[in-house]
């Protein structure tokens, strides 16, 4: 084999090698937990529709947007706050947002969660709802009340926590609110186990899954 031979050879190689690279930019993160752990409330059928098949194609339709773009460079979050307000990039932005959005969401759920928040996430609450149980109610109001798609957090906005409300794919990421946790109100989040009972999804999710020390553990440090 001559050296143009062999020059060409490698730099298809390396073409193949850029392009498979490329192709797997975002991998879906696991879960913390089980497919079963978090039933009854949310069924291991729900887990692998939800999480298998929903999750995973956004994930794997964003790798496919941004081959052979500058945004296969940046991170998530990244790509999310460069193409949030530019209607020319929709489509990598709602992929983009809507990975972000569920892995934000599985994490915070946990088996046996909705028990007392952390000290300092706590102290917060108190602060800014009056008790835990004004802040539940405040959270099942967003996520119950969100008309069509959606998700339902709970940020930091400055020194005081907030309940606020996205559509779509739509997240804080971007403005001076930080998530801390989030309720996903899209209908396949719930509607194999609750049918159009949202709300009982809801509660389900605040009594008995909620994790709160994932939102404690968002909080900034220092």
């Amino acid at each position: 084999m001559n050296a143009h031979v062999q020059s060409s050879a490698k730099s298809a190689e390396a073409a193949r090698t850029a392009a498979t690279a490329s192709a797997n930019l975002f991998e879906l993160p696991e879960l913390p937990y089980a497919e079963d752990a978090l039933a009854p409330v949310i069924s291991a059928r729900t887990i692998e529709y939800h999480y298998g098949k929903h999750h995973r194609a956004y994930v794997d339709t964003l790798n496919k947007l941004i081959i052979g773009t500058p945004f296969a460079a940046m991170s998530l979050q990244a790509i999310i706050e460069a193409t949030a307000k530019d209607p020319s990039q929709a489509q990598i932005y709602h992929n983009a947002a809507q990975a972000w959005n569920h892995t934000c969401y599985w994490r915070s759920l946990q088996a046996d969660g909705g028990s007392v928040p952390p000290p300092a996430l706590s102290a917060l609450i108190t602060s800014s709802f009056g008790d835990l149980g004004a802040l539940k109610q405040e959270l099942a109001t967003a996520a119950t009340g969100e008309f069509g798609s959606g998700w339902a957090w709970l940020v930091l906005d400055g020194a005081k926590l907030k309940v606020i409300k996205t559509d779509n794919a739509d997240n804080p990421l971007g403005s001076t609110r930080r998530p801390l946790l989030t309720i996903d109100v899209w209908e396949h989040a719930y509607y194999l186990d609750f049918k159009n009972r949202r709300p009982d999804y809801v509660k389900g999710v605040l009594d008995t899954l909620i994790n709160w020390k994932f939102a404690a553990d968002n909080l900034p440090t220092g």
